[in-house]
């Protein structure tokens, strides 16, 4: 008779729900999925989104700091912990190694989206406004979201469109490209993404957002 193998722990729950749809939005944005079929890591400037990662997952894992590409200043935080369940759940949803290029639509339920998309956007999103002369003084602001894949931004352009009505537009960037929403659609989508209080998010950005829709409604 056979030995069975030790079967994979997981202490992590798989039922989606807003903090899991979030955590996924973030390891599309900032994290990575490592070649041997069992660590995460989620790395980030921001030490607040690092603990907020965390405690979403409720991971005891210490925080590191790491240099990215060909810098040397480790002024990045991390973690990484190793959950081979957790990991081909991931896999199952679509993500997958070396993904920033050549990844594309995820298996998100409609009902988690847009917690999914707040995550993505506080990886790899910003809001941002400005006064432009040219429209008599018009305050102008918008909302991106960049990747390094074409093809996974036409995907969230899809989903945004079905379930809001509103599409965006995708521009290149330096070395990547943009899916962005300008004012009354940058709203619809932001309201979507922030539907309720004390949602898992990166305070800054709330608080830069919701001076920009506070200015914009003292200027009209």
């Amino acid at each position: 008779m056979k030995k069975r193998g030790i079967k994979p722990k997981n202490n992590i729950n798989l039922k989606w729900n807003p903090k899991l749809a979030y955590v996924v939005g973030l390891i599309t944005a900032d994290g990575s999925l490592s070649r041997d079929g069992r660590h995460i890591n989620f790395t980030s400037k921001d030490l607040q989104l690092i603990k907020l990662f965390k405690k979403c997952l409720k991971l005891r894992v210490s925080i590191g700091k790491k240099a990215r590409e060909k810098e040397t200043e480790k002024k990045y935080f991390q973690v990484q912990f190793g959950n081979v369940i957790f990991y081909r759940w991931l896999v199952d949803l679509g993500l997958f190694p070396n993904k920033s290029r050549t990844i594309e639509g995820l298996k998100i339920p409609d009902k988690y989206f847009f917690d999914f998309l707040r995550g993505y956007f506080d990886g790899d999103g910003c809001i941002y406004s400005y006064w432009d002369p040219r429209w008599h003084s018009s305050y102008m602001f918008y909302l991106e979201f960049t990747s390094a894949s074409h093809n996974f931004l036409v995907w969230l352009q899809k989903i945004i469109k079905k379930l809001t009505k509103v599409e965006g537009r995708i521009v290149p960037a330096h070395r990547s490209f943009q899916l962005r929403f300008a004012k009354k659609n940058t709203r619809i989508v932001f309201d979507k993404m922030f539907y309720t209080e004390k949602l898992p998010c990166l305070k800054r950005k709330l608080s830069k957002a919701k001076k920009i829709f506070f200015t914009d409604i003292n200027h009209k």
